[in-house]
């Protein structure tokens, strides 16, 4: 049954080595989560999933492994899944209380539960609401769905009720973390942290707990220690196209710019239209008589800031080669040229596109701003803006 998963974590792309398919079975041969799915589930990943973008295809495969652990009758488990009926026994004994447990012994132990269980299924002849004998719904008996009876064997209910076996993997809360898909606020931020650079400085603010400890054991008595608080040191410049193709995009672009605003202390943001030009803007309104020279921009911040700029690049190719090609004022000079001094101001910049990549080879532009940015082009997915940022820590 293991290899089984084993295998299928590997069909699903999930890169687990046997070396750590061995780790698993070890923890397991020592008991580490003996008789309960729930804990199995929390080890088999921990053991297998090295990256948390591959946890929704783990719980994928774990669900369809495993599927039906969490409540189904017992005797139908041990011949079509294969488990150890000293397994099941274990399990029940592990999350019943001693009073459950002398209920089951009041009918003759576990082997008669289910011979019970097997007999009122033959017997019953009518659906029976309520009461605690009779197989049915929203009651106590052993047997049924919707009631509650501790030592009972679940049948027909949709999900539990009462927790005892909660199905996380069922749950699929890392859905949004595969990296071949659009991502929203919470997934971008662990996309970011790619770039964290940590440093200490300013103010002794925070407590050295580690600190702390030691001297008070040298010396006998509380001695207090304190350390410069921890910052994220990374300098962030975005450059953010807004109107007219990117209207599209507004939503995932907001999500970077929250996720971006939340993990980046050191963070300046500008708006542009298409492409690069003369100047930029502070407010997405794009007031011209509120426009910031690009020129300003290129001596404020220096080339120890990373650079994003974030766009669809759709547009026409006059806009990126031709001066007077902007399609909003007459601009002296071409995209390209603007471009090209950011990129000499800025060794470190990317650009990452909302456009499915799938698509750039058909606008012109878009492979014109790619080659100018020398092929750091990268989607908005979890694997793009990863991408990105490791681009940007070389």
């Amino acid at each position: 049954m293991f290899n089984r998963f084993f295998l299928s974590l590997r069909e699903a792309k999930v890169p687990c080595s046997l070396r750590e398919y061995l780790t698993l079975i070890e923890a397991l041969d020592r008991g580490v989560a003996m008789y309960d799915v729930e804990a199995f589930y929390y080890l088999a990943r921990a053991a297998l999933v090295k990256d948390e973008r591959h946890i929704d295809r783990f719980d994928q495969v774990f669900a369809s492994c495993f599927k039906g652990l969490e409540g189904v009758d017992l005797a139908e488990a041990v011949a079509e899944v294969d488990l150890p009926e000293e397994w099941l026994r274990r399990l029940a004994e592990k999350h019943l209380s001693p009073e459950e447990m002398e209920k089951i012994e009041s009918l003759g132990g576990w082997d008669k539960l289910m011979e019970t269980l097997r007999k009122r299924l033959a017997e019953q002849e009518k659906r029976h609401q309520g009461g605690s004998k009779w197989i049915g719904t929203a009651g106590t008996s052993p047997f049924g769905a919707y009631g509650y009876n501790p030592e009972g064997v679940r049948i027909g209910q949709k999900e539990s009720r009462h927790k005892k076996a909660v199905k996380v993997w069922d749950k699929r809360e890392y859905r949004n973390l595969d990296d071949t898909v659009e991502i929203g606020t919470r997934n971008i931020k662990v996309a970011l942290r790619r770039l964290r650079r940590w440093a200490r400085d300013g103010a002794e603010e925070e407590l050295d707990l580690d600190g702390t400890i030691r001297a008070t054991a040298e010396h006998g008595y509380l001695d207090v220690k304190t350390r410069p608080e921890r910052r994220n040191a990374v300098k962030v410049l975005l450059f953010l196209d807004n109107g007219g193709s990117m209207d599209g995009h507004v939503k995932i672009v907001e999500e970077l710019f929250s996720a971006a605003s939340s993990e980046f202390k050191h963070m300046e943001h500008f708006y542009f239209h298409n492409c690069l030009y003369e100047g930029v803007w502070k407010d997405n309104r794009r007031r011209w008589d509120q426009q910031t020279p690009t020129w300003e921009v290129l001596r404020t911040f220096g080339p120890d800031y990373r650079v994003v700029f974030v766009g669809d690049a759709a547009m026409s190719p006059y806009e990126v080669v031709q001066p007077g090609g902007a399609v909003e004022h007459w601009n002296p000079e071409s995209g390209e040229t603007w471009l090209r001094r950011a990129l000499d101001c800025w060794p470190h910049s990317v650009w990452i596109n909302p456009t499915p990549e799938k698509h750039w080879r058909y606008t012109h532009s878009t492979q014109l701003i790619s080659q100018i940015f020398a092929e750091r082009m990268f989607p908005m997915t979890l694997r793009g803006i990863e991408g990105a940022m490791k681009e940007l820590t070389r």
